[in-house]
């Protein structure tokens, strides 16, 4: 009977070293998302994508989620995030920085920036805008601030900005009468509430650029890489998956590499780039 027990004993303690050894196992990845939106917004189109992507490959993401673009710029070049979510101009400098590498991107349309400007107001064309005040979800978005400034830079208008933090920030100062015109993007300004459209309407568009990519950073295995690729792919492949990579906006998942985005380099946007800017 000792015996039985004391087998049964070490039965016991085996299976308690055993579970948390599985959960060591474990492979974990940290996911990080340009804050185009605000959180609760952000976590609402991404957290469903990230538990698909788990159900695929069998790892584990952890989202991780910045309150502004600088800290994620700070993030991604530091390398802290095994994947993320990232605009081209970014996509360029982690690159440069890090050596992520591009994984999928949106094929179905080309990235563009906007200004938009109150319906009511005084600003129908770019040049209206000289000596106003213009805002910006951070110096360093790629449509939205990057590429707008420069053009604003290539007609001449001395303009004042406004460092609004998001693109839906941004939009609400215009639509509050706070400034005189806002940078964006198509995806975002569609994704205001309707209230908030009706008092804009665009008064510029940029030329146009490859789309926001998902980059891996090197540090990850290539299998795994592979995979996440992979899962992207088979995912936007089903109608549940396609509308949920919809919401972000990637409505044409396809596979992406970094020659989709040297051209970026010829752009000049370098001068227009802040380090850590606010």
């Amino acid at each position: 009977m000792k015996t039985c027990r004391f087998r049964h004993f070490l039965a016991c303690v085996a299976l308690a070293f055993a579970i948390p050894a599985v959960s060591l196992a474990e492979t974990v990845y940290k996911f990080g998302v340009v804050p185009q939106f605000e959180p609760r917004k952000l976590s609402a189109v991404w957290s469903p994508i990230l538990t698909e992507l788990e159900k695929r490959t069998g790892f584990r993401f952890l989202m991780v989620g910045s309150p502004r673009i600088p800290e994620f710029e700070a993030e991604f070049q530091a390398g802290r995030y095994d994947f993320a979510y990232m605009n081209p101009f970014h996509a360029v400098v982690a690159h440069s920085t890090q050596k992520y590498e591009p994984i999928v991107r949106d094929g179905a349309e080309l990235l563009f920036g906007i200004l938009v400007a109150s319906k009511e107001g005084t600003v129908h064309e770019v040049r209206d805008l000289n000596g106003k005040t213009v805002a910006f979800p951070a110096p360093n978005a790629f449509g939205a601030s990057l590429m707008t400034r420069a053009e604003l830079d290539r007609q001449k208008v001395k303009f004042q900005p406004l460092w609004a933090q998001t693109h839906t920030s941004a939009y609400l100062n215009v639509a509050l009468g706070k400034a005189d015109a806002a940078g964006g993007i198509m995806a975002t300004l569609k994704q205001q509430p309707q209230a908030v459209q009706d008092k804009l309407q665009i008064i510029f568009e940029t030329r146009r650029a490859e789309p926001h990519p998902v980059m891996a950073h090197p540090s990850v295995p290539t299998a795994d890489i592979e995979a996440v690729r992979k899962a992207f792919l088979d995912m936007a492949a089903t109608p549940e998956g396609a509308a949920m990579l919809a919401q972000v906006p990637m409505r044409q998942a396809v596979a992406a590499s970094f020659d989709d985005y040297k051209a970026i380099r010829q752009m000049g946007l370098e001068k227009y780039y802040v380090k850590g800017g606010d």
